[in-house]
């Protein structure tokens, strides 16, 4: 196995999604398939994610993948973060994820505004059912929460974008 600084990041989209009142959408994770290891209810939200299939737009990968994975699609785009944010996966992990083809993801995020009724957002049957449910359950989160309810790895990324996006909080902001 090479050393992980010698691999790639992953390209990816994060998506902050906010209610009209300015709380961030978040999931708990479900635990993978054939894992062992329980879920720390602590650590195991997070904000939509993904990766950005070759050649596709970093915008288009973040409303594909927030309808993969929330079927939420009635969204307006508030903001895009102005720089790429990247974090590593701790060395145990780099060898599980992705086939041991990436050190961690660099991410492109955006903010989006939820336009839509509550009974759109199903984490059940994410994407009409095409793809496997990520979220266990979901909430509305207030932004400066965001970052403790994330696995230490990715809590750098969650600063950062809490502070590119804390501005667009406020019900309204960004219209």
């Amino acid at each position: 196995m090479p050393d992980r600084t010698d691999l790639p990041y992953r390209p990816c989209v994060g998506i902050m999604l906010l209610s009209r009142d300015g709380r961030a959408f978040v999931g708990q994770r479900r635990r993978q398939e054939g894992s062992t290891q329980p879920i720390d209810p602590d650590d195991a939200w997070q904000m939509p994610q993904g990766g950005i299939d070759e050649g596709e737009d970093p915008l288009a990968a973040a409303k594909r993948e927030l309808y993969e994975e929330t079927n939420v699609s009635s969204v307006s785009l508030i903001a895009e973060a102005p720089d790429w944010y990247a974090y590593d996966l701790p060395p145990d992990l780099v060898r599980k994820s992705w086939k041991g083809r990436w050190r961690g993801q660099t991410q492109k995020w955006f903010a989006f505004r939820f336009e839509g009724d509550e009974s759109e957002i199903d984490i059940d049957r994410p994407a009409g059912g095409a793809h496997k449910p990520e979220f266990g359950a979901w909430r509305w989160e207030t932004l400066d929460r965001l970052p403790g309810l994330i696995v230490a790895f990715k809590r750098p990324v969650y600063e950062q974008v809490v502070a590119a996006f804390a501005h667009l909080a406020a019900p309204g902001a960004g219209r």
